[in-house]
């Protein structure tokens, strides 16, 4: 059993696809659409737009596209019933009872038993950690100078060496070997069968914000391999959607939150009175957690670790939390590594002296790209003020812009004037979208490539929903029979069929399709880049694709007539005929595209 399609369309009517994903993704109008940097993929070039004519959301690097309901599901990590609830009670709909369905029930129950799961191996493991096999384990925890209220308060726990205590101890709690290896709390081989996934290490348990054990960390004790080990991503734990410390940070009542890299710096810091901390889990920050936490503060200072690599991270979390609407500043904490170890060594007062005294994002990474130039060379420094001037076009905002660009003269000797003009400069070559590059991370590289035939069909569904004034005209030329690729020509029945009903609406038509990836595809199919954009040029390019369209047609048809269907031949011919009429002549239309 489900809604009617009616409320389902309702509630996505009374959420404005605009509104809703601009409140996890920072928009900038363009034109007719917004756009931002995808949550869906690294970028830094803005590629995802949102169009408030279509109600639909698509990105251009990494595919990702579909309408209000897709993108909730997709960024929460949400079913459709899920978010279909968020969707109506944000639009204040009331929702009648609903039966779920078997299946649906099935994996709901199913994420109920996981997560019970792992809250009795959390007690396992805490109860562990007080067992006289776990001394090294807890003089490491007391080593690092964690009192007993921290380590009761996040959890910590112990796996012993013997690699098979919490496989003994839910298989008591009747749990099945299926659901056991479904949790990723286990190992699964020929030789050993299934057996603990952590073994020697102190464990720390990871919680959603609602405080719900949704996976676990582990340091090994020793010198084994490797030094941390993470839950692998399961029905209820997506690393790349969550944060370390966030289920007690986010009620902490700071007026930010403080980003770090580790489990003990996070663990650290709450109990250094700094409570408002949270960590990655294992990687590099990624856009999902940028946008989490912007559901929680306005402002993040960045603490890395102060090598290398940690300053690569901050350079790379920066633009990201920037993306989402973020302030965003980097704490400097040398001559000490991380959080951890500058409070062991300082203290609180001094910590909080370096919390004060964070440095302006934006400032930051001008410093660090000065380290790639020679300052002292007249061509060097040319070329930094250009990297500069470059860097501070981002700043839309006129005001803000001219408050950096005098901050950047004041640190580096540089008349503001002359800088302006400098800016002002490469602005006049800059005017229009930022160019949209294809992802580095080869996103796309798994795309089937589309041939000549499927470009031109998606082409044409773009101009239909973009244009929909044409249909009266484009139905007397083109038909959905038109359409040779299966799943385009489902879509142009639809599409057609709207048209009669007075109002196309791909944002509802994809109320039609279940699978999130199928969703994404039938979003790519109304955003093709239509050539042309002045008045001019758009009814030939129009004409253009009914031709193109209309041959394809043709040569599919004929290579799958019948030799004795002579009524279709005679069909094909006349078409021909037809069609060489228009490429002399051009396609007979009454619409005006100005």
């Amino acid at each position: 059993m489900r809604y009617s399609d009616e409320l389902v369309e309702e509630i996505r009517l009374k959420n404005d696809i605009v509104d809703v994903i601009g409140g996890y993704v920072k928009l900038q109008r363009k034109g007719s659409s917004y756009f931002g940097l995808c949550p869906f993929h690294n970028e830094k070039s803005p590629s995802f737009s949102v169009s408030p004519g279509k109600q639909m959301y698509y990105c251009f690097g990494c595919g990702a596209g579909g309408n209000v309901f897709t993108f909730i599901m997709e960024y929460e990590n949400y079913t459709f019933m899920e978010a279909l609830k968020l969707l109506a009670e944000r639009a204040g709909v009331e929702l009648p009872e609903l039966e779920y369905s078997k299946e649906a029930k099935e994996q709901a129950d199913k994420k109920a038993v996981l997560l019970q799961m792992n809250k009795e191996a959390a007690k396992y493991y805490y109860v562990q950690l007080r067992t006289p096999a776990a001394k090294p384990a807890m003089d490491y925890l007391k080593g690092r100078g964690l009192t007993d209220e921290t380590i009761q308060k996040f959890g910590l726990g112990f796996s012993d060496k013997f690699g098979n205590g919490l496989y003994r101890y839910l298989k008591e709690k009747n749990y099945s070997d299926e659901l056991l290896h479904e949790s990723g709390l286990f190992n699964v081989d020929e030789k050993h069968g299934m057996y603990d996934k952590f073994w020697n290490r102190v464990i720390y348990p990871i919680m959603d914000v609602n405080n719900k054990v949704i996976g676990f960390g582990g340091r090994v004790m020793g010198d084994g391999k490797p030094k941390y080990l993470n839950s692998p991503e399961t029905k209820i734990f997506d690393k790349s959607r969550n944060l370390y410390g966030l289920n007690a940070a986010r009620i902490s009542r700071k007026r930010n939150l403080i980003i770090c890299e580790g489990y003990m710096d996070v663990i650290s810091m709450h109990q250094a009175g700094f409570n408002n901390a949270v960590a990655s889990l294992g990687t590099a920050l990624t856009s999902l957690q940028a946008s989490l936490l912007k559901r929680y503060t306005e402002e993040v200072l960045i603490i890395y670790d102060s090598d290398g690599a940690g300053v690569k991270a901050a350079l790379r979390a920066i633009p990201m939390l920037k993306g989402v609407g973020l302030s965003t500043k980097v704490v400097n904490l040398r001559p000490y590594k991380d959080p951890d170890e500058f409070i062991q060594h300082e203290g609180h007062d001094a910590f909080q002296q370096r919390l004060l005294e964070a440095e302006n994002s934006f400032l930051y990474e001008i410093r660090m790209s000065e380290q790639n130039y020679d300052m002292k060379d007249p061509q060097g420094k040319t070329d930094f003020f250009h990297e500069v001037a470059a860097r501070l076009l981002g700043f839309e905002d006129e005001i803000e812009r001219n408050n950096y660009i005098d901050s950047v003269a004041r640190v580096y000797g540089i008349e503001s004037d002359t800088l302006r003009k400098l800016v002002n400069r490469l602005a006049l070559k800059s005017v229009g979208i930022a160019e949209v590059r294809k992802p580095k991370s080869g996103i796309n590289s798994t795309r089937e490539k589309e041939s000549a035939s499927e470009k031109v069909q998606k082409l044409m569904l773009t101009w239909i929903v973009t244009y929909p004034f044409v249909m009266p005209d484009l139905e007397q030329f083109i038909t959905p029979e038109d359409f040779t690729n299966t799943l385009y020509q489902r879509i142009a029945r639809m599409i057609y069929d709207q048209a009669h009903q007075g109002q196309i609406s791909p944002a509802t038509l994809l109320n039609q399709f279940v699978d999130s990836e199928e969703q994404s595809r039938v979003a790519a199919l109304f955003n093709a880049v239509i050539p042309l954009e002045a008045d001019e040029g758009r009814e030939k390019a129009f004409n253009d694709v009914i031709c193109s369209m209309k041959e394809n047609s043709i040569s599919s048809q004929t290579a799958q007539l019948s030799p004795t269907d002579m009524v279709g031949l005679q069909k094909l011919m006349n078409d021909k005929k037809m069609l060489d009429t228009w490429k002399i002549s051009g396609v007979p239309l009454h619409v005006s595209f100005e």
